[in-house]
């Protein structure tokens, strides 16, 4: 089976109607909850193409709360809805039509018959293929792995940080991590939907999904989760914008370093944290 990607710059956004306690920035790629624990949910601007991932990073947590970042897809147009649900689960999937998958500390992996019998989500990566190949495989589509796994930011820690997260050791739910939805086609008009989690398929956490109507990304900044902001992934080849980050980090030791460089603001923030 020959391999497929995405040859365009996706341009992913949050939906203008979301949850009553959700606020989207200006440019429409970040989702704070600003009171409570529930009525988080974000939907994508756009139905998302088959293998196009819609990635966030969660960017702060609200201690006190049970439960964290959900993630899915669904069929309902935001447009039609009489009314945002306070949930995504229960509520928005008993409407029907909607694939909701709760992020936990652990075990996120869905397990199929072919798992062995170690089924720990560390154990059953392939180590060798996750540091090496540049492209995480899904099925018969591949997603530039550069931008799927989450980084720490430079501070007095980052250096121990860093190894962890070259290793993929960072917790789903901790801040920095990335987690990304997306759909793969499955026979006529039916698809499989997958989770990432910093790099790493979650396997296909539901099956059968129809893919008559179009499938838009369900993001619920539930409880613990307080905000996340969306991480734009290109496919093909890489932008102007990416290829001169990559050529200002060759270039330094250490990301702090980036501060004593005569540069604007903006785009020491990208060398930084990206």
């Amino acid at each position: 089976m020959f391999e497929k990607s995405l040859h365009r710059q996706a341009d992913t956004r949050f939906h203008q109607i979301h949850g009553a306690n959700v606020k989207i920035d200006k440019m429409g790629t970040r989702a704070t909850r600003i009171q409570s624990f529930a009525d988080g949910i974000c939907f994508s601007k756009c139905p998302l193409a088959p293998g196009e991932i819609f990635l966030v990073e969660i960017e702060d947590k609200e201690l006190g709360w049970c439960g964290h970042l959900r993630m899915g897809l669904t069929s309902h147009d935001p447009r039609a809805l009489e009314a945002v649900p306070e949930y995504s689960l229960p509520d928005l999937v008993s409407m029907g039509q909607s694939w909701i998958f709760a992020i936990t500390r652990n075990h996120n992996r869905v397990l199929s018959e072919d798992d062995g019998e170690d089924l720990s989500p560390v154990a059953s990566r392939n180590s060798k293929s996750f540091f090496t190949d540049a492209y995480l495989h899904v099925e018969n589509i591949r997603i530039p792995r550069d931008k799927l796994v989450g980084r720490s930011r430079p501070g007095r820690f980052s250096h121990i940080l860093d190894d962890l997260y070259k290793s993929n050791t960072l917790p789903p739910t901790a801040r920095r991590s990335r987690i990304g939805v997306m759909y793969v086609p499955k026979g006529q008009e039916t698809a499989d939907m997958h989770i990432i989690i910093n790099g790493e398929d979650m396997g296909a956490s539901a099956k059968g999904i129809p893919t008559k109507e179009p499938l838009y990304a369900v993001v619920d900044v539930f409880a613990a989760t307080k905000s996340v902001h969306i991480i734009q992934v290109e496919y093909g080849f890489p932008s102007l914008q990416t290829l001169c980050r990559q050529t200002i980090q060759k270039h330094i030791v250490h990301r702090m370093a980036i501060d004593w460089l005569d540069l604007p603001e903006l785009l020491k923030h990208l060398c930084k944290y990206e």
